[in-house]
């Protein structure tokens, strides 16, 4: 992977193309970025097995002085979504889930992975396309940190939602930011009569979704994930984690 140098004048002032990111896992001693901040155009993720993810900055939406490291699994190499999908079925086999319930776009990267490497043969995906013999009841509105716009619907297919009702189920997404489409995939879980027994993800983005995923006494519910990525704001020389973000 090759990472393009900062500009001397201005080192927080662009990110690069992420045609070379998510391809590769690598040990501390090939990353070609520094381990520690300030960081310019790359995010290195650390993961349960000590090597390392390195993910592209991107600009908050109207926030100049923050971004965030981006995952988008669908653009990364299938041995890395192998490897994370790994990770989260190893921290996800302690909620003892009954089904996996996989969420759009992303999330349907890693969620068939995930039920296989936990023994189960299916899972059940939530999807954001309405078919013609979708129960609108079956859908709950949904917002994300990079798809903001209001509009767009999560759906479950009303075929498989009997197959949830009374059953311990296993929520897979590509990541977790401010929480908000978790939340949005929770409301329609309790529609469907499940009960959530975790949450497993790929990455959790800062602190924001926190105190968003409860169950319905406001109890916190189980989260795991691969890797952590902190929310960065500006500082001299580029880009640092955000202290309580």
């Amino acid at each position: 992977m090759t990472v393009s140098p900062a500009s001397p004048a201005d080192p927080a002032s662009a990110f690069d193309a992420t045609t070379g990111y998510w391809q590769d896992i690598v040990s501390a001693g090939a990353l070609p970025i520094p381990l520690e901040p300030p960081y310019s155009r790359g995010y290195p993720a650390r993961l349960p097995d000590g090597r390392y993810l390195v993910l592209p900055l991107r600009g908050v939406p109207g926030d100049p002085d923050r971004c965030v490291a981006s995952l988008i699994a669908n653009h990364a190499s299938l041995d890395v979504v192998d490897a994370l999908a790994g990770f989260m079925a190893d921290r996800a086999r302690a909620f003892q889930a009954d089904v996996v319930v996989g969420l759009p776009t992303l999330g349907l990267a890693f969620a068939p992975l995930v039920a296989r490497g936990l023994g189960f043969t299916r899972y059940v995906p939530f999807g954001y396309s309405r078919k013609y013999w979708y129960d609108e009841s079956l859908s709950v509105p949904v917002r994300s940190l990079t798809t903001p716009e209001a509009g767009k619907r999560l759906y479950v297919d009303p075929n498989l939602a009997g197959s949830l009702r009374g059953r311990r189920v296993l929520v897979v997404d590509d990541a977790v930011s401010t929480g908000q489409t978790m939340v949005s995939a929770l409301t329609l879980l309790a529609r469907c009569g499940a009960e959530v027994a975790g949450i497993v993800v790929a990455m959790c983005q800062g602190t924001r979704w926190r105190g968003r995923l409860v169950d319905a006494q406001g109890a916190p519910l189980p989260v795991a994930c691969a890797f952590e990525s902190p929310r960065l704001h500006r500082v001299a020389g580029g880009w640092a984690p955000e202290p309580g973000a």
